[in-house]
Formats: C-alpha cells, structure tokens, sequence
C-alpha cells in the first residue's frame, strides 16, 4: 500500500477504522517475501501508528475531561444536598 493508495480523509477516520487499516497493512506485509517491495508498506505502517497514538491520546483526553466533570457534578450536589 503506497502513500498514494492511504485514503485522503484518513485524518478524520476513527480509531477503529485506523486499526482495521492498520491490520491490513500487517496482513499484505506478511505476505510480502521481497522486503524491498514492501519498503513504502513500512513506511506508510509508520505513519499510520503515529496517527493512531495522536487520536487515541486526544480520546483519552476527552475521556479524562468528561469523567473529572461528572464526579465534580455529583459532588456539587452531594455538597448541595448536606447543606439543606
């Protein structure tokens, strides 16, 4: 899979579909017997990787902040509830 044939919205696939992707460059290179074919596969690997760890790292996050809102939340009215 040359960097040409990576798809153009790859930015904004989701984790999932990154991974699949991901697994499909895995399955083509361990096919590959000429590893100088199989060069740019690599490369693409690479980058793909990279772009996966930059949105997983961004979901988590987003996960981390929404988590730290709702126990602040339930602690609001927690402290709410004490103070009637």
């Amino acid at each position: 899979m040359k960097d040409k044939n990576l798809p153009n919205d790859i930015e904004n696939k989701s984790l999932n579909e990154l991974t699949e992707l991901a697994d499909n460059i895995i399955k083509n290179l361990e096919k590959q017997k000429d590893l100088e074919k199989s060069i740019e596969e690599y490369k693409d690997l690479i980058k793909l990787n990279s772009l996966i760890e930059k949105k997983f790292n961004i979901v988590s996050k987003q996960i981390t902040q929404k988590t730290k809102e709702k126990i602040s939340k339930k602690i609001n009215i927690t402290n709410d509830k004490k103070i009637k």
